[in-house]
């Protein structure tokens, strides 16, 4: 007797891993990259606190707003579609019904199996949907992701990310850098984490957004610089 093993998968849906990780390295990016521009400019540590602070709340609301809109919108765009196959479906069954099974011919199942399975989903509409829908659009009808659901794993991953290179600042150090190398390990974890939910290595993961993140505070440092230098003169 063969053996039933039940395995599961991890979140592949768009649903709130996707928000929480566009999130974190949102967060992480943003504030580093913001706190090292005005950096460069050569701010006082108040000025750095306020800005990093202002860049947490307004990135956290505008990403949990994105992330709630784009769900939403996606959502009923994927409703307003799957109304209009149930309608072919209740109008024309059986044009229906062939479609899908030349589909499934093409795809190598037999003809005569093909037909089979198309009468019993004749008369389970609900089902003939749910097929309709998986092999037309690639979407589950009843496992879309939830709009509240992304924004908020948006939002307080943003936020949490965004804290990362704010930690010294606000605990009273001075020192840019300290504040900038507390941000690259936020990166370096972040990324790992995030490698461990598909086939590679944890460090590559990491390493790869730590590049990333000191590209981008590189940049704005760069150009901190030089609007500080252009002012003071």
């Amino acid at each position: 007797m063969t053996e039933v093993r039940e395995h599961h998968h991890a979140d592949v849906s768009g649903g709130w891993l996707r928000a929480a990780t566009f999130g974190a390295m949102d967060g992480l990016v943003t504030n580093i990259a913001l706190i090292a521009g005005v950096g460069g400019g050569g701010v006082d540590r108040h000025t750095l606190m306020l800005t990093g602070v202002a860049g947490l709340v307004a990135g956290a609301i505008s990403m949990g707003l994105g992330e709630y809109t784009s769900v939403r919108t996606q959502n009923e765009q994927i409703g307003a579609e799957l109304a209009k196959e149930l309608r072919e479906l209740t109008v024309n069954p059986e044009g229906e019904a062939e479609e899908q099974v030349r589909r499934w011919v093409d795809r190598g199942l037999p003809e005569d199996l093909a037909r089979q399975v198309s009468d019993v989903l004749k008369r389970h509409p609900e089902q003939a949907l749910r097929i309709h829908a998986q092999e037309e659009l690639g979407v589950v009808p009843d496992e879309l992701p939830s709009p509240w659901t992304a924004a908020g794993s948006s939002f307080v991953c943003f936020a949490l990310g965004a804290l990362f290179p704010l930690i010294t600042i606000l605990l009273g150090f001075d020192s840019l850098a300290l504040a900038l190398g507390v941000g690259g390990l936020g990166l370096f974890i972040a990324g790992a984490v995030v490698g461990r939910f598909t086939a590679r290595p944890w460090w590559l993961g990491g390493l790869r957004q730590l590049v990333l993140g000191a590209l981008a505070a590189a940049a704005t440092y760069g150009i901190g610089v030089l609007i500080g230098v252009g002012l003071s003169g």
